[in-house]
């Protein structure tokens, strides 16, 4: 870990850094609308860590690069990162700027972002050039729309490509943080600009009005490697003029949230096991079903010999 002015140690390699914002979520405990005034539970929430923690208890090294608050917040952060085997090493902590922070309402599933101006809003094209060595970086759409500095920070890593890692961008648009309109054109452009990508279908239709995972391939024409997920359906993969489809295991969804985060960790630890891409899908579907059927971003730990059956025999089941 380093303060804010400090550098980077680059000399250890990681199978995966995934990049973002991590940020302190509190909800209400028990369930209710915030409105109530009842007791908020404090946990840690973002994209990027969330698949980072899937990574980590999968077995895979793999660190986690943000910028976080001297407070708290940012505290309870690293902490939580490094209890779940994440590394934390490369954390910036920024002494002015705070730890974002969001409130959840499960009364209409709305949340409240208090964000701006967060220490992970600094986040440039510096600190992307000083990441640590990896095989692969994982960045999502979610970073591009928290600033001016974020954006040029996250275009410098897939554009520029000051690192020799495969790239990996899941476009998780999120629409309170940039309206469908401008979000867009600027998460085609960053989507054609890596190696591997993530998209909902339904995502997809909203950006940019594609309804099928071959029309989601058309639009992206510039990607090597595109998963399309469609919710209780399934997912495509598409490399080069092949493609997989691997359906959705029946499971019992509690709620949907951190599911894609879950998805992802099991298709990129597949990915970093040398496995093929249809694997990938099958082993991301067992990590997203982990998810669905508990309240909260991380499900129960995953069953490791499940996964080097799925690995190995290409069996999900």
């Amino acid at each position: 870990m380093t303060d804010s002015a400090g550098e980077f140690d680059g000399a250890r390699g990681f199978d995966v850094v995934c990049l973002g914002e991590s940020m302190a979520l509190l909800a209400p405990e028990p369930i209710g609308p915030l409105t109530d005034g009842t007791a908020l539970r404090l946990s840690i929430a973002g994209a990027e860590s969330n698949v980072a923690i899937n990574l980590a208890r999968m077995g895979a090294n793999v660190a986690w690069c943000g910028r976080v608050g001297a407070d708290p917040f940012g505290a309870m952060i690293i902490d939580g990162l490094s209890d779940a085997g994440v590394d934390v090493g490369s954390i910036q902590v920024d002494t002015k700027l705070p730890t974002g922070v969001y409130f959840k309402d499960p009364h209409g599933g709305t949340v409240y972002y208090y964000r701006s101006g967060s220490a992970a809003s600094a986040i440039d094209t510096s600190f992307i050039s000083r990441l640590p060595s990896a095989k692969l970086i994982h960045v999502s759409g979610i970073t591009p729309a928290l600033s001016p500095q974020c954006s040029d920070g996250v275009q410098h890593l897939l554009v520029d490509r000051p690192h020799p890692a495969t790239i990996s961008f899941d476009v998780n648009h999120r629409e309170k943080l940039w309206p469908v309109e401008f979000a867009a054109p600027v998460l085609r452009r960053l989507a054609n600009a890596s190696d591997l990508v993530f998209v909902g279908r339904d995502e997809a239709e909203s950006l940019w009005g594609t309804t099928t995972a071959s029309q989601v391939r058309d639009h992206l024409d510039g990607v090597p490697t595109l998963v399309v997920k469609d919710g209780a359906v399934g997912a495509t993969v598409y490399s080069g003029d092949d493609e997989w489809f691997v359906p959705t295991p029946p499971v019992t969804v509690v709620e949907p949230v951190g599911a894609g985060d879950a998805f992802a960790a099991g298709y990129l630890y597949a990915h970093a096991r040398s496995a093929h891409r249809e694997v990938g899908l099958r082993l991301g579907h067992l990590m997203a079903g982990t998810v669905l059927g508990v309240t909260g971003d991380i499900g129960p730990a995953p069953d490791h010999a499940h996964i080097e059956r799925v690995i190995t025999d290409g069996d999900g089941g």
